[in-house]
């Protein structure tokens, strides 16, 4: 794959097209990037392995790279397996090469891969010189493993930044780039905005001029776009005006009930109505979508004295993410034990900072004009919250 970053960093990582569901739960209609550099220098320097799913890929891809040179360091910033996968397979045809990585990195290594390789460690503020290119190593724990270390290359003015600003998706789909960022960032980075937010302090006073990360493009244009959307997200502020409306209906009563809202709403003028059946969507888009808007509004039914379980799903997802900083209003529906609500408000009410709008709602089966008229009011309640 011909992907320009600069003369001496080369690109050397591999689409994998036949990936249906990345870490074996997020769907990727648009399969995945496993991306890996190849510094060229004095001291070559590997950046990142590949999956195992495309060692002979990315093995080819390094060996056209170095033009018949060795490789002097194969650096490794993180080491879940999709970014590990191959080392075994580098270390064997390149037994000479010296791995870098951080002390923790070093300590889990062995769990991830067997070789005789030699190691050596670096230390948050550490600088490894390859010759005309330096590296300096930020650490950068829980962006989203504890190992996890940043490296900048002070001479080309290059941010290799780990799974930290990634997406789903291979290099070539042509699509827009924070859609999938945001639902990358949200579920699997998302939980660690504390420590997203303080490596972004670190990060302050480097000039960056291109981001490498591990999945999804090579950002070098308009930085501040995507440093900006990082910095709305890790503080769990909302990104857009509007209301997510998340529905997790049985036998369509409550879905009626949520689509009459969702009118309601949208005829009041609400910027965006995001709407969702539970059931029926990937519950990485709801999760994006929740963080995305300030305000969420919650429909669901009854089940087995608790609640319908892809609703409680959604919840314990958004619970895992640390969930916050939101305004939430909620609908029930049951038969004869309404018991939705209580299930949704015990989740909600050990989140921080859940402001809610109105009262609990609760629709026996069908919708009726009472219900209507509630509904009503619910709309412009969260309208002019």
């Amino acid at each position: 794959m011909d992907i320009k970053i600069t003369d001496s960093i080369k690109y050397i990582g591999t689409n994998d097209y036949d990936l249906d569901l990345f870490e074996s739960q997020y769907i990727v209609p648009n399969g995945m990037a496993y991306n890996s550099y190849l510094i060229l220098d004095e001291k070559s320097a590997v950046m990142a392995a590949a999956d195992k799913r495309k060692i002979d890929e990315w093995l080819s891809a390094l060996e056209k790279e170095l033009a018949g040179e060795k490789p002097y360091y194969l650096v490794l910033q993180h080491l879940e397996p999709d970014h590990t996968g191959a080392v075994k397979a580098f270390c064997d045809k390149y037994p000479e090469a010296i791995l870098v990585m951080g002390e923790t990195a070093k300590r889990m290594f062995p769990q991830f891969a067997a070789v005789d390789n030699e190691i050596v460690t670096v230390k948050d503020g550490e600088s490894l010189s390859l010759g005309s290119h330096t590296l300096k190593f930020t650490a950068s724990p829980m962006v989203h493993w504890p190992e996890v270390m940043m490296c900048y290359e002070e001479s080309e003015k290059v941010l290799f930044s780990a799974d930290a600003f990634g997406k789903f998706g291979t290099l070539d789909t042509d699509e827009d780039w924070a859609c999938e960022a945001r639902r990358y960032y949200f579920n699997i980075v998302g939980k660690y905005g504390q420590q997203v937010q303080a490596l972004l302090g670190k990060l302050a006073d480097c000039p960056i001029e291109i981001i490498c990360p591990l999945h999804g493009p090579i950002l070098s244009e308009n930085l501040d776009y995507y440093l900006g959307l990082y910095k709305t997200w890790s503080a769990y502020e909302p990104e857009s005006e509007g209301t997510f409306v998340a529905v997790a209906s049985i036998h369509g009563h409550t879905l009626e009930a949520a689509e009459y809202f969702a009118e309601q709403l949208k005829a009041l003028g609400e910027p965006k109505v995001a709407f969702s059946e539970v059931p029926r969507e990937d519950q990485a888009e709801c999760v994006e979508d929740a963080f995305r808007y300030p305000k969420t509004v919650l429909f669901a039914c009854s089940y087995d004295a608790g609640l319908f379980p892809p609703m409680e799903e959604l919840l314990m997802h958004l619970r895992d993410k640390t969930y916050r900083n939101r305004k939430v209003a909620l609908v029930q529906n049951g038969s004869w034990a309404p018991s939705a609500g209580r299930v949704m408000k015990s989740y909600l009410d050990n989140m921080q900072n859940i402001e809610y709008i109105g009262d609990l709602i609760t629709i026996k089966t069908s919708l009726t004009e009472e219900n209507k008229a509630q509904l009503k009011a619910l709309a412009e309640a969260v309208h002019n919250a």
